[in-house]
């Protein structure tokens, strides 16, 4: 059973490494860790949310009021985040521009992830746009201020919201880098969003976890199976003709 499964995770590398080799050609070459992280914090986006996770880690310190719902919060967030992305990913990001009256509903967020199918390794691209973190990180501060029954579990909430985020952002980042996968599991998360970018569009929808959500929601399917999605870096291509 090991010796099979290993053979299709080798055949799925390998179809990864072809397919994208086609697409970036010599631009691929490999990068340190530290180089990568410099780059990094030179986008706005990871600093918003250090400001906001700074404040509010300062805000929940100053707060006290410790409770065991300040440690079972970060724990449900944490469980529940896969399927977020999940749901932003095909819901939002993957939305089909539509038109209702005379108006045509395309949030920037959705032309951008476009943008970034039809060149992912545009690094500007990778990084949720600070144009909605303007919106986003006041919005989240909101619900953590006014959706909870106290303070104190609130500014928990809104820690573990930006600690994620950043997460995100910085894994997100260091798939699209030139930073080679040196773990297991960093291998394994890596090889699952290639598939969705260099494979298909319609699978592997999670970003910081490989096989989890998707496996739950039937978008994880044994990549021999799946063949190679020619609207993979143009979105909606096919619907855009059709009509």
């Amino acid at each position: 059973m090991t010796d099979a499964k290993d053979t299709v995770e080798a055949r799925a590398r390998a179809q990864v490494r072809a397919d994208e080799a086609a697409i970036t050609g010599s631009r691929r070459r490999s990068t340190g860790l530290s180089d990568a992280a410099r780059a990094f914090w030179r986008h706005p986006s990871p600093w918003m949310l250090a400001v906001l996770l700074t404040a509010a880690v300062t805000a929940r310190l100053v707060a006290g009021d410790w409770r065991l719902s300040d440690a079972v919060t970060p724990v449900i967030m944490l469980a529940v985040f896969p399927f977020f992305e999940w749901i932003v990913h095909v819901c939002v990001l993957h939305w089909r521009p539509r038109r209702v009256g005379g108006l045509t509903i395309d949030p920037l967020l959705s032309r951008k992830h476009r943008a970034h199918h039809a060149d992912p390794r545009d690094v500007p691209l990778v990084f949720i746009p600070w144009q909605v973190q303007l919106w986003l990180l006041p919005a989240t501060t909101a619900i953590a201020l006014l959706a909870f029954p106290r303070l104190g579990v609130g500014l928990t909430f809104l820690g573990t919201a930006a600690t994620l985020g950043l997460g995100y952002e910085w894994m997100h980042y260091l798939i699209h880098s030139d930073y080679r996968p040196r773990t297991r599991l960093y291998r394994a998360i890596w090889r699952n969003h290639r598939l969705h970018h260099y494979k298909n569009e319609h699978y592997w929808f999670t970003v910081t976890t490989s096989g989890t959500a998707d496996r739950v929601l039937g978008t994880h399917p044994n990549p021999e199976t799946v063949r190679t999605s020619p609207t993979v870096r143009d979105l909606h291509s096919r619907e855009a003709a059709a009509s």
